[in-house]
Parts: structure tokens; sequence; C-alpha cells
């Protein structure tokens, strides 16, 4: 009789096909797959050369599908991994995490096709696809009772604002924008919140194996809890269109003392490895983009279009990059280094995001631009395939599940 339960865990987790062994391995691949399909079909029907076969307002589809469907894909994956580490109790896995997975792929077909299935199909679909993530990670956190509830609530709340987008795409409410500004919103307090707890720590356990223990970004602080208030307070009057001055001067202040929160955490001292570089150089977008939003609404002639991709297409896409690097070389028992490919993907989103942010402002064919940018931006999520591909859907080296 086996009495470890460890190597009976082992053995349940190792017969699994080795992409089911973990959430980060499915959703990671597919979320980065569906991205770059997104901005490609965006583009096109941006320039005319296809007509999408969705119900949605065209940029109501790409605004939706990657905010609830790449996001929502990264959030499942992240959520399904840590919360293991959280509880200690088994992962999703299996055909429990098939399901979960197919659940999500139903959910951005019956988006993209919804002209010829119906509405309906996709709104049970996509919002179905959040609420029964938010509840097994529910199950999974209170049965372990442990303290990490409000993370998880996350998701339940980013189904709610999913449900909301359809409602208001549909007709039904008249909020003008609040599903998909209240979704936005969500997932940049959930980069202000889990930033601020990685990014410190990866910094000092990092200048700690370089042998630097003086100087090194500190615990949490007062300064820190303050400023996570003031840009949530600040996101918050803006996705519910409270007030265009005070929601303008929260803003601006919201992203001066993250800033300030920023230098705190010592970036400019991991510049040697990109791999913790670019959780600050992804950070350094949430502030911009604050500031820019800020601008918008006090100055008719700032575009809001510049604020909003410098923190989707910035801050978004390159913490969720950063992350999805990193945790997929951690979880599949590889060294944690950036290598020049990896290097080089970060590379990509930054200057997608730095020319489709600028593209207002810049001498040359707005089009062309955002062309170029789409191409930047999707050869980083394309090159993140092509070389964490074979780690998320294969087994690990070392015959670890």
């Amino acid at each position: 009789m086996n009495l470890d339960p460890n190597l009976d865990r082992r053995a349940r987790l190792l017969s699994y096909p080795a992409v089911l062994r973990g959430g980060f391995r499915p959703f990671f691949f597919l979320g980065s797959l569906w991205a770059v399909i997104v901005v490609c079909l965006w583009v096109a029907a941006m320039t005319g050369s296809v007509t999408l076969p969705t119900a949605f307002d065209p940029l109501a589809w790409h605004r939706h599908e990657m905010l609830y469907g790449y996001l929502g894909a990264v959030i499942a994956g992240f959520l399904l991994t840590a919360i293991p580490n959280w509880t200690g109790r088994l992962p999703i896995a299996g055909g429990r995490l098939a399901a979960l997975v197919s659940l999500w792929v139903a959910a951005r077909l019956a988006m993209l096709f919804s002209a010829r299935t119906g509405v309906a199909l996709a709104f049970v679909l996509d919002v179905g696809f959040l609420l029964v993530l938010a509840g097994s990670c529910a199950r999974e956190v209170l049965v372990a009772r442990n303290r990490n509830v409000p993370v998880v609530g996350a998701a339940l709340l980013l189904g709610l604002a999913a449900a909301v987008d359809h409602l208001e795409a549909l007709g039904i409410l008249a909020t003008d924008g609040v599903g998909w500004r209240s979704g936005f919103a969500l997932v940049l307090i959930l980069i202000t919140l889990i930033g601020g707890r990685i990014i410190p720590s990866f910094t000092r356990n990092w200048l700690a194996k370089q042998g630097r223990t003086i100087g090194v970004p500190n615990q949490p602080s007062g300064y820190d809890f303050v400023t996570i208030a003031v840009t949530a307070a600040a996101l918050a009057f803006w996705a519910f269109g409270t007030g265009t001055n005070i929601t303008a001067t929260l803003l601006l202040l919201a992203g001066a003392m993250q800033v300030v929160r920023m230098a705190r955490w010592k970036g400019q001292l991991t510049l040697p490895e990109p791999l913790v570089f670019v959780l600050h150089l992804a950070y350094a977008w949430l502030p911009i983009g604050l500031g820019l939003l800020g601008l918008s609404l006090l100055v008719p002639t700032q575009p809001a279009s510049a604020a909003l991709h410098a923190l989707a297409a910035g801050a978004m896409a390159s913490m969720t990059l950063a992350v999805m690097t990193r945790a997929t070389l951690g979880h599949t028992g590889r060294e944690l280094h950036a290598n020049a490919g990896t290097t080089l993907i970060y590379l990509l989103v930054t200057l997608g995001a730095a020319l489709r942010v600028s593209a207002a402002w810049l001498p040359f064919d707005y089009l062309m631009l955002i062309k170029a940018s789409g191409a930047l931006w999707g050869g980083a999520f394309l090159l993140f395939l092509l070389q964490f591909g074979p780690m998320l859907l294969g087994p690990r080296p070392d015959g670890r599940p």
C-alpha cells in the first residue's frame, strides 16, 4: 500500500497528457494564439479586407475578445496555477481542465460567429466560462480556508462586467460602455495589486543572488496601500463616468503616485536580466496610461485612444507576456533566465505598444502605423507561441508533473 500522498499525486498528474497537467499550459498557449488571431482579424476588418461574421460591431468585438477572451484565458491560467501553491491542493487538471478549456474555446467561436449562431449562445458561453472559472477557483480556496478569496473574486467580477458588455451591445442596458470600462479597470487594478506583490519580491530575490542586500526594494508599506486605493478610486470613477474633472484629477494623481511607487522598486538595477527588468518596463505603462487618460478628459485634443492603448497594448499585454514567460519557465523546470528569443518578445511588444500609442501624433499615414504596430505586437505573441509552445504542450525535461 502506498502511504505517500505525494507519490499518488505525481502518478495522477503524470497519467494526464502534458498539456492538461496545469492550467497555465492550455490557457497561456490558446490565449496567445487567440491574441494573434484577433489582431489579424481586426486589422483586416479595419482595412476592409474582411467582414467579420460577428453580430457585434467590429470594434466592440475586438475590444471584448482582447479583454474577456485573451485576458480571460491568461487570468484563468494564472489562477489555476497559483491556487495549488496557495492551498496545497491538487491542481485542476485532466478532464476538469479539458472541460474548462473547451468552454473557453466554444465561447470564442460563438462570439466570432454570433451573426450566424445567435447572440444568446455567445452570451451564455462567454459569461458562463468566467462564472464557471470563478466557481471552480472559489471552491478550491474556500475548502482550503485560504486568504486569497478576493483575488479569486476578480474572476466573478470580470464575468459580471462581461455580462454588462453583452447587454449593452444588445441594447438592453443603456449604460454607455460601463461593461468594457469596468472590466478594463478591474484588470488594471489586478495589475496594481499583483504587480505590487511580485515585482519588488522578484527584484529583491534577483538582487540577493547578485550579492546585493543593501538598497533593495522593501516590503509593501502604507504608501503602497494608499497608491492602490487612489488608483482603484480613479479607475472606478472613470469606469462609471463620474465627474470629468474629479476623475481626471484622480487619474493624474494616481499616475504620479505610481511613478513614485515604481522608483522605490529599483528597476534600473535589474537591467542585466530582462526576465526581471521587463516586469518594471511593463508596469511603467500603467502610470503613463493613467496620466494620458487623465489628460484626455481635460484636453479635447488629447486622444483617449492613446491612453487606452498605453494601458491595454502596453501595460496589460507586456505584463501578461512577462508573467507567462516567467511562469512557463519556472513551472516546466527551466532556468529562470531570458534568452535572446525571450528578450525579443519583450522588445516587440514594447515597440508595438509605443508605435500604437504615438500613432495619432506621428507625421505618417495613420493606417500604415496601425498595421505596423499590429505586426510588431502580434509578432511578440507569435514568437511566444513558437518559443514557449513546446514547453507548454510537452512534458517537463525532468519527468516531473
